[in-house]
């Protein structure tokens, strides 16, 4: 008896696949991870992926913005959520811990910030994508501070990349298996106070 696979719409297929490119690239890295194993995760074979992307390069970049674009998202809604606006950064910050690692760009980031230095384009693009999330997150603090939220005197450009900061270092703790020794939530506490002063 022949079993016969169902075909997935180009669509579809093409989803999978960069589902499993954006697991892939979190948890080895830019270089580390191959299209053949990519493929191999995603059920299809090297020519069919490269149907859907045409480089390593394109698809770990499309993996970066479908990533962001997933967390703008969750920002979006947990912001809209959360009628005080003190609580905005908080509620963003725990939509983004919410995510599975697999899908937390920081993971992505952290993979490949050596690699960037490496190669123009990666570094080109990556930066381009990190000052998306710092101006995101720069106007939502702007808005908290006009509705009242966040103090006024506070640098909202300052704050942002404080609160991207502050992703990363819970990455590197998960990376390293508790580095902070359990000092995050003090360090968020402190941040909140700067902040709200509160």
């Amino acid at each position: 008896m022949t079993v016969s696979r169902t075909r997935l719409p180009a669509s579809e297929r093409r989803a999978a696949v960069l589902e499993c490119a954006c697991r892939v690239f979190s948890r080895a890295s830019y270089h580390g991870a191959t299209t053949a194993e990519i493929a191999r995760e995603a059920g299809v074979t090297e020519p069919v992926l490269y149907r859907h992307f045409e480089s390593k390069r394109e698809l770990y970049l499309t993996c970066l913005a479908e990533t962001w674009n997933e967390l703008r998202t969750r920002w979006e809604e947990a912001i809209a959520a959360e009628k005080d606006p003190a609580e905005w950064v908080g509620a963003m910050a725990r939509a983004y811990f919410s995510m599975s690692e697999s899908r937390q760009i920081g993971n992505l980031w952290v993979q490949t910030l050596a690699e960037a230095s490496e190669d123009a384009i990666l570094r080109r693009e990556m930066s381009k994508h990190i000052r998306q999330v710092h101006a995101y997150a720069r106007d939502v603090i702007r808005r908290s501070q006009e509705a009242g939220g966040v103090l006024p005197d506070r640098d909202a450009t300052a704050e942002a990349w404080l609160f991207i900061s502050m992703g990363l270092l819970k990455t590197f703790d998960q990376r390293l298996g508790g580095v902070l020794e359990g000092d995050f939530e003090a360090i968020v506490a402190s941040r909140r106070r700067w902040m709200l002063g509160r």
